[in-house]
């Protein structure tokens, strides 16, 4: 969520987001899901696998806004489910 958070204020660009994002994910999927599996799941669901891997499919400005809209959605559902 940080790398997406650093992406959707600016700080990474969207090429080393939609190249460094997935392997950054799959690196740390095993400890997040052992720490709370459905968060590391809506993760991987919502931003990797309905998101960023639509990112040569999309406009950039059409990508962030797809990655902002996840973004809000995952927080969204981690206060009210997770926190």
């Amino acid at each position: 969520m940080n790398m997406t958070k650093e992406y959707l204020s600016g700080k990474l660009d969207i090429i080393a987001y939609s190249l460094d994002f997935p392997y950054e994910l799959d690196k740390r999927y095993r400890k997040m899901h052992c720490e709370d599996d459905d968060y590391g799941d809506l993760i991987y669901e919502c931003l990797y696998e309905e998101e960023v891997a639509l990112y040569n499919e999309l406009s950039d400005t059409k990508f962030k806004k797809l990655i902002r809209k996840q973004h809000n959605y995952i927080k969204k559902i981690a206060r009210e489910c997770f926190g």
